[in-house]
């Protein structure tokens, strides 16, 4: 299996551990929508890795909190990330008062900010270094 182009979920894909959860809780948040905050911590293997917290005072419908599960690891996978470890954080209640939790709605909504979390960190990549410059010569 490579790493590159997969668009798997595999569990070394996944931050399943409590520590690897707190030590990118520790930083500070790397981006902010209306809903969601990203944490991200540059990791030392050779793809990024996911963790979802989606609370259930900001999503009291177990639906709606794993629509959004679900459509934060599609984007996921479908990002081409550095090697991070990113925890994409439900911040704000997700009120679905215009009709069920699964509408379409609210998965575009959902989409598009998540999306913007993750195109904000696939611009970050490390830039190459700059090329020597040869000295000037000085006038005489």
């Amino acid at each position: 299996m490579t790493s590159e182009g997969s668009h798997d979920f595999a569990r070394v894909r996944r931050i399943v551990k409590t520590d690897e959860f707190s030590s990118v809780f520790r930083l500070r948040p790397a981006q902010k929508t209306a809903h969601f905050v990203l944490y991200t911590r540059s990791n030392e293997l050779p793809h990024a890795r996911l963790g979802v917290v989606v609370a259930k005072r900001f999503a009291p419908r177990a639906v709606t909190r794993n629509t959004i599960k679900r459509v934060t690891r599609e984007l996921f996978r479908m990002a081409k990330l550095p090697a991070l470890d990113c925890i994409v954080r439900l911040a704000r209640p997700v009120n679905s008062k215009t009709g069920p939790a699964t509408n379409a709605a609210l998965k575009a909504a959902i989409g598009v900010e998540i999306a913007r979390l993750f195109a904000s960190q696939a611009n970050l990549r490390p830039a190459p270094a700059p090329l020597p410059r040869a000295p000037e010569a000085s006038a005489p």
